[in-house]
């Protein structure tokens, strides 16, 4: 939960703050950063322009905690607790992928705002944070499956950069209405990156 000025927040408070948050995601995920106003989130959360203000101190402060809120949440769904780094490789990147998908398809607006656009000019300290959070068991991930030789020999991170990218693009040429997805064509988009990745 966040705190607001070191205070935990009551039940009502609570209620506004999480609704603020629900509507900013939703105004972010489609307009993005830029093209969302301030007002226009206190108009769909149902509460005065001012009373984001008491929340949260910027619009800048609001998109941090809305990525913070996202980025938890695809930890969450990834769950790298339970990764076994000693598990086949190639079991391991199928659980990875579908654990992408699981949150793509249960968070499709934390999924689009967090991946279709670029967050790095106002992301703060503990956003970075965070993401690191996200990145580090896929890039350990990498680094493991390149060391069993099951992944190509390059940097870990441009392998993750391969993957992240093919899944990422396969999610927005759905939302772009290029193309509908379903299981049997992301297992065979599976089965492509999975090619891509190992040698």
């Amino acid at each position: 939960m966040l705190v607001i000025n070191e205070l935990v927040l009551n039940e009502k408070q609570q209620a506004k703050q999480d609704a603020i948050l629900a509507a900013a995601l939703q105004l972010f995920a489609q307009k993005g950063f830029h093209g969302t106003a301030v007002p226009d989130v206190a108009q769909l959360a149902g509460v005065a322009t001012g009373t984001i203000y008491r929340y949260f101190s910027s619009k800048e402060a609001l998109v941090n905690a809305v990525f913070q809120q996202a980025k938890q949440c695809l930890y969450n769904t990834l769950n790298p607790a339970d990764f076994d780094f000693k598990a086949n490789p190639r079991q391991l990147f199928s659980l990875l992928w579908q654990r992408l998908c699981l949150f793509s398809k249960t968070q499709p607006l934390a999924f689009r705002f967090l991946e279709l656009q670029d967050h790095v000019p106002y992301l703060d300290e503990k956003s970075k944070a965070i993401e690191s959070q996200v990145l580090i068991p896929i890039w350990t991930y990498c680094v493991m499956a390149i060391q069993k030789k099951a992944a190509r020999d390059m940097p870990a991170e441009a392998l993750m950069a391969l993957i992240w990218g093919a899944f990422v693009g396969l999610i927005k040429a759905e939302y772009m209405g290029y193309i509908v997805l379903n299981e049997q064509i992301l297992a065979q988009a599976e089965q492509a990156c999975w090619a891509s990745f190992s040698c």
